[in-house]
């Protein structure tokens, strides 16, 4: 699981690597931990045929369903798991939507356990680019009424992987988030 990650901050980044800036009207945190603001990218149609372009807005980190009551539910919804997302109530809305998107990464956090202690490690691309990770979007309702865009990271087995698989408790399942391909 991941439940930090630091976000791309710049928005000429933003652009250079995803193809759209960020809106300058609402900041976010360095360092996106459940619940915290983050920028989020997503397909949205373009006026004319058919054509469609990025735009980036910011969003709750952990899903919030469009029918949630408690908008405290997203706080628990920071990760869906990409083989059941289609189907767990939490997600299947947006999975099925077709609500997919690119959450912009500078690195992300995980902990690994060597003899009983947690260090925390950060992991990041080698060349210095941000990564995309693979999400899906919803838009919430808080308990003014006032909408809430809200995002959560797609996760898969990591148990094969010869790094990711190494983190978490012994006992605990391996997973890792889905790092796209530049091309995506």
């Amino acid at each position: 699981m991941c439940s930090n990650y630091r976000p791309v901050g710049d928005s000429s980044r933003l652009q250079r690597y995803f193809g759209a800036p960020a809106p300058t009207d609402t900041p976010w945190p360095e360092e996106a931990r459940s619940m915290s603001l983050a920028p989020v990218v997503r397909q949205r149609d373009s006026e004319g045929e058919g054509a469609r372009t990025r735009e980036v807005f910011i969003g709750q980190f952990g899903l919030m369903p469009f029918w949630a009551k408690d908008p405290t539910v997203a706080r628990r919804n920071f990760n869906a798991r990409s083989e059941t997302a289609a189907t767990r109530p939490n997600f299947r809305d947006a999975w099925r939507r077709g609500q997919r998107c690119i959450i912009p990464a500078e690195c992300f956090y995980l902990h690994r356990v060597d003899e009983g202690k947690a260090t925390r490690w950060q992991i990041a691309r080698t060349d210095g680019a941000p990564m995309g990770i693979a999400g899906l979007w919803s838009l919430g309702w808080s308990h003014n009424g006032t909408p809430v865009p809200s995002f959560t990271l797609l996760t898969v087995n990591a148990d094969d992987h010869p790094l990711l698989s190494t983190f978490h408790k012994p006992e605990d399942e391996k997973r890792m988030v889905v790092i796209l391909d530049d091309a995506d």
